[in-house]
């Protein structure tokens, strides 16, 4: 099996499956994503609780590579701390960017290594990332979370 189609594989699976895509009943954190010059508009809807990514979920309409992008990174931080999170997604970002990435930190960023590619295709790098810069402000709009028994 190519690398290509492994990746269209995956792509396929997660834009289909559907399995995050739903509404969450009261998501404490929203973030619409619209890219205009496709079409794509879709909403993350995130649980956070004491720092930790409980649920989420996602609504809207996309290409496959929005939606594909978008379930893979939900199964990749669901579980999360907020900090892994913010971690994992300026990995994934900087990837997109065509930044060198170390090995380990590819690693951890899983299925979502498929991606890697967009770089190489800037029309498609938008798509790729809506939902990641969804979640990259929700996380940024949460307050710095302690370690320390209160």
């Amino acid at each position: 099996m190519t690398t290509d189609s492994i990746y269209t594989e995956i792509i396929m699976y997660h834009n289909k499956e559907g399995h995050n895509k739903h509404r969450l009943e009261a998501p404490s954190h929203v973030e619409r994503g619209h890219n205009p010059n496709c079409g794509d508009d879709l909403t993350l809807q995130v649980n956070v609780e004491k720092g930790i990514i409980k649920e989420a979920a996602f609504v809207g309409t996309g290409c496959a590579i929005s939606t594909a992008a978008m379930s893979i990174m939900i199964d990749l931080v669901k579980g999360k701390s907020v900090q892994e999170a913010q971690e994992l997604v300026s990995i994934y970002l900087e990837m997109i960017r065509g930044h060198k990435i170390a090995h380990e930190d590819l690693e951890r960023l899983e299925d979502a290594q498929i991606f890697e590619s967009l770089q190489n295709m800037p029309a498609r790098v938008k798509c790729g990332t809506l939902g990641w810069h969804c979640m990259r402000v929700i996380l940024e709009s949460l307050e710095p979370q302690t370690s320390e028994a209160e």
